[in-house]
């Protein structure tokens, strides 16, 4: 029986993490390939009195786990148009930990992310998360830059 390589493709929404999209979307993984699509959501501590209300608070968070389950289904959705074998998964926490922790339990051969994201409320990916997954991976990392359009 062959062995199915695992991709874990982590996304957050950025035009760089895009650029991963994109990528696995066109490499030329080995077959039997799985691609699961993971978003982490990090609990942002509010800082505006209006945020600290319980029902604000609950509001805010309920919405950034809808963006990201729209986020990792719409992904999903356009990997599977390439034949790609996909699955999805949503966790909650700190990016960094819970992407390395997403790779370990699901024993990834490789982790793909795009080299920066979001930033402030909308941070879920950034340049040192990709930094902190090359150090920590239990696997392979490909880390894909921007590449600007030639003038």
């Amino acid at each position: 029986m062959e062995a199915v390589m695992k991709i874990l493709l982590a996304i957050d929404g950025s035009r760089h993490s895009q650029d991963a999209v994109d990528e696995v979307a066109q490499q030329p993984w080995p077959k039997p390939s799985v691609v699961q699509v993971l978003t982490v959501v990090e609990r942002i501590v509010p800082g505006a009195p209006e945020l600290a209300v319980a029902g604000n608070w609950d509001r805010l968070w309920e919405e950034q786990l809808k963006e990201a389950e729209h986020l990792t289904v719409r992904v999903a959705d356009a990997l599977k148009a390439t034949d790609a074998k996909v699955e999805t998964a949503i966790r909650q926490g700190e990016p960094r930990a819970e992407i390395i922790d997403e790779a370990t339990d699901w024993a990834a051969d490789v982790i793909v992310v795009g080299s920066h994201g979001h930033t402030g409320l909308k941070r879920f990916l950034l340049g040192s998360v990709a930094q902190s997954i090359v150090s920590h991976a239990p696997c392979s990392v490909y880390v894909v830059r921007h590449r600007h359009a030639a003038a």
